[in-house]
């Protein structure tokens, strides 16, 4: 069992659904990396200061695992949590349909920064996720 460090509660739009009535791939992406920037802020933690200093964090890659499909006006809570692996971040995360919580998509997301261009382990994100290692 995941022990879960954020969730995100999210609807459907019907413009994200493809011809099959169902969310298409590439929308999950945009759910799981709006949860990511959530996070991001509500630890206050801003995109755009790190750039500023130099730190910009990239994903590196990308897995999921797509098991019960979404389809329009579906709630979902989107739920993650972190661990390090070297110099990588990586977002564990999960998307489940309310009410029933079905596990709709499940990913990892391996994240890296670049410090002033060049790859390297950041002492800010270090800092700021030191609780969730």
């Amino acid at each position: 069992m995941a022990n879960y460090i954020y969730e995100l509660k999210l609807k459907v739009r019907d413009y994200e659904c493809d011809l099959q009535g169902i969310v298409n791939n590439a929308n999950y992406q945009h759910y799981l990396e709006h949860t990511r920037h959530e996070f991001l802020l509500a630890h206050d933690i801003s995109f755009a200061k790190l750039h500023e200093q130099g730190t910009d964090a990239v994903v590196a890659r990308i897995s999921m695992q797509f098991k019960v499909p979404l389809k329009s006006r579906d709630e979902f809570v989107s739920k993650l949590w972190i661990k390090k692996e070297g110099i990588k971040y990586v977002f564990m995360q999960d998307i489940f349909r309310l009410p029933d919580m079905k596990l709709s998509v499940r990913a990892q997301v391996d994240t890296v920064c670049l410090i002033n261009g060049r790859l390297a382990d950041s002492p800010q994100l270090n800092e700021a996720f030191a609780d969730f290692f």
